[in-house]
């Protein structure tokens, strides 16, 4: 979540088909939180059925399961695919579409407002380059499984080869690329969201409004070149491994450890990390009882004299508070040692 190159960022775009990421990744939610399955079997409306642009070619009165439906929202683009499943999620694909916009609110997408669930242009379905790169961050995050389908190169529905192959021609050119959605109308231009992995280090791109397909795969190339050639990602803290302690007053122990509950990792040119240093900001006068993941201080992580992440530190156990007496005694002694300024 470090950006690293940015022009026009929070600029309003029409997204075209890159809106498709969230018409799936609100279809992900609703798997992760068993209010459907990749095995319901959705019935196709005739409003589905027509649907111009891009196409899976389902067939108005048939059942297609999520599963199909979704592989042909991100693999084929399909138009009538967003559709079928937008209105068996929400009743109508107006309902799917708050539902969309409540997700993109959750997200921190301020930039966004989704007026459809397919991208066709429609006034003031508009998002940024920013809000995409923030959607796509969190789909992998979240929905691992899902987002896996965004690398599948072709799918094929019904025995119809005409539209089977992934428009995203990165994934034939750089191995490493794994997505992620490519757009386009007369008014969009031609837009990608492009990602690849290489190492421990993942980059997201956001191209919009190029004036021909190749020139929105050669920038996002180029913009991934970039950033891999001159940017790294390291680890800088395990999760539940300890890296300071804190004293402890009326406790049953004298001392607690602190740390992270999750990996940290930092984003930085590869040569500012020879000059980072670590500050640990600890509470002072921390009392019993505490709580596993209470924070009681913030680590600085600092590179050329410039905090570049500040993060909390938090007790990685339990400590139970002395007896009645024992908890007297200690504030007896901090009440003698704040005396005298200690």
């Amino acid at each position: 979540n470090t950006i690293i190159a940015e022009s026009n960022s929070s600029g309003l775009i029409e997204p075209a088909s890159m809106t498709k990421v969230m018409t799936a990744y609100v279809v992900a939610d609703q798997i992760n939180n068993d209010l459907i399955s990749l095995d319901d079997s959705v019935l196709v409306s005739e409003k589905a059925w027509r649907m111009g642009g891009s196409k899976m070619f389902i067939e108005v009165g048939k059942r297609v399961s999520i599963l199909d439906l979704l592989k042909g929202i991100i693999i084929q683009s399909g138009n009538d695919a967003s559709v079928a499943i937008a209105e068996y999620v929400g009743g109508t694909e107006a309902g799917f579409v708050d539902l969309m916009n409540s997700y993109a609110g959750a997200l921190g997408m301020t930039d966004t407002t989704f007026v459809n669930s397919t991208g066709l242009p429609n006034e003031g379905h508009l998002t940024s380059a920013r809000d995409l790169a923030t959607l796509t961050s969190n789909f992998m995050s979240n929905f691992p499984e899902i987002y896996a389908l965004f690398k599948e190169k072709e799918f094929e529905y019904g025995g119809i080869t005409g539209n089977k192959y992934n428009r995203n021609k990165l994934l034939w050119r750089d191995e490493s690329s794994d997505g992620v959605k490519t757009g386009h109308t007369s008014t969009a231009g031609y837009c990608l969201i492009g990602s690849a992995k290489r190492g421990s280090m993942r980059l997201i791109t956001v191209v919009a409004g190029s004036d021909t397909a190749n020139n929105s795969f050669s920038d996002t190339q180029r913009l991934l070149e970039y950033g891999f050639r001159f940017y790294a990602t390291q680890k800088y803290f395990d999760a539940n491994k300890e890296y300071t302690t804190a004293k402890v007053w009326g406790g049953k122990t004298d001392n607690i450890s602190l740390g992270v509950v999750e990996d940290i990792s930092i984003t930085l040119p590869r040569t500012s990390f020879k000059n980072v240093k670590v500050n640990f900001n600890v509470k002072n006068n921390v009392q019993a009882p505490i709580k596993r993941g209470e924070k009681l201080g913030t680590l600085d992580i600092i590179s050329n004299d410039e905090i570049v992440l500040t993060t909390d530190l938090l007790a990685l156990n339990d400590v139970d508070a002395k007896g009645f007496f024992g908890r007297i005694w200690s504030k007896f002694v901090l009440w003698i040692m704040s005396l005298f300024g200690l």
